[in-house]
């Protein structure tokens, strides 16, 4: 037999504890008993007891468990918390939405930031829940070519050409940024227009010297897609596209199959869905340059988020002068389902909230999947849907992010991250015109083994969550 790893002898080693705890009779901090677990990861789906100790679980009983905090989940699912891989509302007020809605792990790895270090330390001393960033392309870009966008470029950030001098810084801020703990690098080519494939492509052979996976925003369409991962194969980097139904649009099917034909070859990548037909981004941004030439009538499929007006030309343009956000009714619910149905897709947000407005993605994505698309429509099964918000994003980071490999699970060993919720109930409740309603239908979310919902109930002083970092 050969040598057993490290990860293998440290659960053995923890389940061996939890035995002989319960041989001798021992209570732990928390148990949840009664619950109907699902796991994605082992198949499990059965009633079963959970022991927590310590932030971990230390036993799945099929008898009931005692503890100093005991909750009684009959009638309700324990899933593995949910992980959101692509959450842009990296802020207190996001954050309590999104533990309303079952996530324990947000993570901001399509634009991300230029200043890894400064952003963890902002957040240090613990959050609601765990977070983590990526070293992004465009912010870098957007300090490098002093643009004046707040969040995506409005100018030479995305316009402006990177010389040899520029190259070169961005190659450093992107190696500091993963020495300081980026679990992943940021791509949203479809505003960088100006970044060339070779500037790409360099930037893509960083990410591959540390086997990082380079989360990208496409552009340029299915022929754009199949750059990007021939690209990425010719570079050896693990890829992962954002927002499928977003970037595949009308011709989500013919994008998913790219990346399956990738896949089949052996090649490393995935794929993530938000459960919505409108699109939200800034209205300066690169993805709306061609706008003057537009017809009349596609100005009213935009919404300006700060007031909820439907706008027109004069609007549109005014508005873009100022920059914010614009929510665009691009797709229709069939290429939501299409997208969902799809076993590549994984689940994910795409959230962004400041000051109470932005899109109901970042309330009520994942509720809205269970309510929505597993419950009344059937569209896939409860285990399929729970697979694509928990084991799955899991895996995508675990291999670069140690942290993860606890993450996701319902096993002895494995971070006390746990969603419970009434499988009749769940349901979104965030709109575009109120896009903070949180959801219903959840019941309690641990995060490393506290109770930070609580009977429906947010606890915001209760700031269980850790910085995740790839080292």
């Amino acid at each position: 037999m050969g040598k057993l790893s490290k990860a293998v002898l440290g659960i053995l080693f923890t389940l061996s504890l939890s035995l002989l705890s319960v041989a001798r009779g021992q209570t732990f901090d928390l148990v949840i008993n009664n619950g109907w677990i699902m796991d994605p990861e082992s198949g499990l789906d059965a009633v079963r007891h959970l022991g927590v100790h310590a932030g971990r679980i230390v036993v799945v009983s099929d008898s009931a468990l005692e503890g100093q905090r005991e909750i009684d989940a009959s009638d309700l699912v324990v899933s593995p918390g949910f992980i959101d891989i692509h959450a842009h509302g990296q802020t207190e007020e996001a954050y309590r939405l999104m533990v309303q809605d079952g996530v324990t792990s947000g993570f901001e790895l399509e634009i991300g930031t230029a200043h890894v270090g400064e952003w963890y330390a902002e957040r240090a001393g613990g959050q609601v829940l765990n977070y983590g960033i990526s070293i992004g392309h465009i912010p870098i870009r957007m300090v490098l070519f002093d643009d004046p966008g707040s969040f995506l470029p409005m100018a030479a950030g995305g316009s402006g050409i990177a010389g040899p001098e520029i190259m070169d810084r961005m190659a450093e801020m992107m190696r500091q940024g993963i020495a300081e703990g980026a679990v992943a690098v940021g791509f949203g080519l479809a505003y960088t227009p100006a970044a060339t494939e070779t500037e790409f492509e360099a930037m893509l052979n960083i990410a591959s010297e540390v086997n990082a996976t380079a989360h990208i925003h496409t552009r340029g369409g299915l022929s754009g897609l199949q750059q990007i991962i021939d690209s990425a194969r010719e570079a050896g980097t693990p890829l992962h596209i954002v927002h499928a139904n977003s970037s595949g649009g009308s011709s989500i099917n013919e994008f998913l199959g790219i990346m399956q034909s990738a896949r089949d070859t052996g090649q490393d990548v995935t794929t993530e869905m938000y459960p919505y037909g409108a699109s939200y981004s800034d209205i300066a941004s690169a993805l709306f340059d061609n706008w003057e030439d537009w017809e009349d009538d596609r100005f009213q499929r935009n919404m300006w988020v700060q007031t909820g007006e439907v706008l027109n030309r004069e609007s549109f343009g005014r508005y873009r002068q100022i920059g914010g956000g614009v929510i665009t009714f691009s797709r229709t619910e069939e290429q939501t389902r299409t997208a969902l149905r799809n076993p590549l897709t994984m689940v994910a947000s795409d959230g962004r909230i400041l000051n109470g407005r932005g899109h109901p993605r970042s309330s009520g994505t994942y509720a809205k999947v269970l309510g929505q698309y597993v419950r009344e429509e059937q569209v896939i099964s409860l285990m399929d849907a729970l697979r694509r918000m928990t084991i799955e994003p899991a895996r995508r980071l675990e291999k670069f992010v140690p942290a993860m490999r606890n993450k996701g699970r319902i096993r002895v060993g494995a971070d006390a991250d746990i969603t419970i919720f009434d499988p009749e109930t769940i349901r979104d409740r965030a709109t575009y015109a109120d896009p903070i309603l949180p959801s219903q239908g959840i019941e309690y979310v641990l995060v490393n083994g506290a109770v930070v919902l609580d009977e429906k109930n947010l606890n915001p002083e209760i700031r269980a969550g850790v910085a995740i970092r790839s080292n």
